[in-house]
């Protein structure tokens, strides 16, 4: 570990030498141009126009809603997919349909359920034909967990209030006898989604996306999930791609909410909404529609997950909360109806209420916070060179890392392609085994292997001598680069994920500057670079509250292939850089030797050897001679 000097003892180093290397005068100065961009975002942030209200009169009843969920979920509390009792559900919302006045059209088709494996599912889809191609979704999911609960808020509410919007349609398709005079049909056409697998991770809602001949047409989608909590109505617009919906179709389904319950709906933080964007997840069907470019949004009374099955009863749900966001989601299909065509449109914002936030705008502050990283990064280089400070001894230190991460990320990606790991189709649910238990066995095989090839690769790295001061501004430079380009590659991919980037550049850029500090600095100057995956983890962790379980659901995305190949890629070489700044920041760095300093034998010799040395316990000088040089 380089030698710390108490501040009696030691005097400050000048600018550029060795010991103060980074240009602290150019990162000053570069930082300052964050405020340009931070200007800009002041001026992009605008007030979203909501579509007037509805002029036909309501028809939503919220005893006939609520007298449906409780139906629902005292005839079928079970309504696991794949059950008898799943299909007995279908049977009983199709005909409730079909009483309404519609030709209800039935899609079964195969889904792989987590802990059920393939099993049939069914979408039940009603349809009031309108003068306009253009369709409007409702959807909620039917089916429930089916172990704990009757699944009364999650989602037999929802199911109530899908099926009095549809009887209220349905009237407006064929008034009944005794009807003065029928309400005009729909502008739009209204397509009326009752799907299975939500519960499980969307797998219906994916299903129409993929199959319907209406999913080119749709102009907008509500989808409706635990609508029958006590707490206040919120409004979920995470997507699985950095995306928004339309800020409009936003705006009015608030306004409409606040019109129907008197208070302003929940919504996700704009902290929050920054790593959704930077990290696109949600627990709700919403996301794979905005992920295809379709305006979308959620409602519910629950949190960013669905509630939790155990509390999920008849006794637990809150009719007047079913009855207001029936009306609110009556109101704003109106809204969308008779208004203007939405312009379709799903670039990206923050959305803080009232105001949004432009996404470009963000993209840029994120962008401008890069350059002085950049800036300090190249002359760091430069310096290098100016001294002829050979770099490609800790180049190649840093590649021998990223060999041994690549090699982890490869063999983790073919466990999972011979299904090794938890599969599904789709991210699981909280909760489910493939959320967090995960075999015991095929983890201890993994991380044995893992470790063996860590000793494989480690012999090239290990100190054989104390690193010169050169050496190890070398290996950081060479790591503060790689950073650089990661950086890069990042801003080309998904500009909003800098933002788990931007603590490790700015926090590891100093390293070089803390060599002969204290301990704990060196330690909280490199722990300072942690915080960007430790605010992805935390964000899985309490947002979405899975606890210790995180770390295993971020894995269970990669292992499913929900997480993008280059992101995978990315991470790898960000652990690669990290290791190499840790090793110089604790004393355990050594540059690549060269011909002269490598041993005889190579990585898997000299492993060999020394595991031999220690089962027979010989001396390291009669061990060669029998291994042979």
């Amino acid at each position: 570990m380089p030698p710390f000097r108490p501040p009696a003892s030691r005097r400050r180093p000048r600018h550029g030498s060795l010991e103060r290397p980074v240009n602290a005068r150019a990162y000053r100065g570069t930082a300052l141009l964050v405020a340009i961009p931070l200007l800009l975002t002041a001026f992009t942030i605008g007030r979203p126009e909501s579509l007037p209200p509805p002029t036909f009169p309501a028809a939503f009843d919220q005893v006939g809603a609520t007298q449906s969920a409780r139906e629902l979920a005292t005839q079928f509390p079970n309504r696991t997919p794949g059950s008898p009792t799943a299909a007995d559900a279908a049977d009983w919302v199709a005909e409730r349909l079909a009483s309404f006045g519609f030709r209800v059209q039935r899609d079964r088709f195969q889904g792989d359920v987590p802990e059920q494996g393939q099993v049939e599912l069914e979408n039940v889809i009603a349809v009031s034909p309108g003068r306009s191609p253009d369709v409007l979704v409702v959807m909620a999911h039917r089916d429930n967990r089916g172990t704990t609960g009757q699944g009364a808020n999650d989602n037999a509410s929802g199911t109530g209030v899908l099926l009095e919007l549809a009887r209220g349609y349905g009237l407006r398709a064929a008034p009944g006898p005794g009807q003065e005079r029928a309400p005009a049909s729909p502008a739009h056409t209204i397509v009326l989604v009752s799907s299975d697998g939500g519960a499980y991770g969307g797998l219906g809602a994916a299903r129409f996306l993929e199959t319907s001949p209406y999913r080119r047409r749709i102009a907008a989608a509500v989808n409706l999930v635990a609508i029958g909590g006590d707490d206040s109505v919120r409004i979920e617009i995470a997507a699985d791609r950095p995306r928004s919906p339309d800020a409009t179709l936003v705006e009015t389904a608030a306004a409409r909410i606040i019109q129907r319950t008197g208070g302003e709906p929940r919504r996700t933080s704009a902290a929050g909404q920054l790593i959704d964007l930077a990290f696109p997840f949600s627990f709700y069907e919403q996301a794979p529609l905005i992920g295809a470019a379709i305006p979308a949004l959620s409602l519910t009374t629950a949190g960013p997950r669905p509630p939790t099955p155990k509390t999920d009863t008849i006794d637990a749900l809150n009719d007047r909360r079913i009855g207001q966001t029936g009306r609110a989601t009556e109101a704003l299909l109106g809204s969308l109806d008779e208004g203007v065509a939405l312009a379709r449109d799903t670039s990206t914002y923050l959305y803080l209420g009232a105001r949004t936030v432009q996404g470009w705008a963000v993209q840029l502050v994120l962008i401008t916070a890069l350059l002085p990283f950049l800036l300090a990064a190249v002359d760091l280089f430069a310096r290098c060179r100016r001294r002829r400070i050979p770099l490609a001894p800790a180049l190649r230190s840093y590649r021998t890392r990223l060999a041994f991460w690549l090699w982890v990320g490869l063999t983790f990606g073919f466990l999972a392609l011979v299904g090794a790991w938890p599969q599904v189709e789709l991210p699981p649910p909280p909760g489910t085994s493939p959320a967090g238990d995960w075999p015991a066995v095929t983890l201890t095989i993994f991380a044995v292997f893992v470790f063996a090839s860590w000793l494989v690769g480690r012999e090239r790295l290990l100190p054989r001598r104390p690193a010169s001061l050169e050496e190890e501004l070398a290996g950081q430079t060479t790591a503060l680069l790689v950073l650089a380009v990661l950086a890069l590659l990042t801003l080309a991919t998904n500009a909003f994920a800098l933002i788990f980037l931007l603590p490790s550049l700015h926090a590891w850029l100093w390293l070089p500057q803390v060599r002969h500090s204290a301990p704990w600095v060196r330690a909280g100057v490199l722990g300072l670079g942690f915080l960007g995956p430790a605010l992805l983890l935390g964000s899985f962790a309490w947002r979405f509250e899975l606890g210790f379980d995180a770390p295993w659901y971020v894995l269970e995305l990669v292992a499913i292939g929900y997480v993008p190949l280059p992101a995978i890629v990315i991470a790898l070489g960000w652990f690669a850089a990290a290791g190499q700044l840790a090793a110089i920041a604790t004393g355990r760095y050594a540059p690549y030797p060269d011909a002269r300093e490598r041993p005889p034998r190579g990585p898997v010799r000299q492993l060999v050897g020394r595991l031999l040395g220690l089962a027979l316990g010989r001396k390291p000088t009669e061990l060669k001679r029998a291994v042979g040089s």
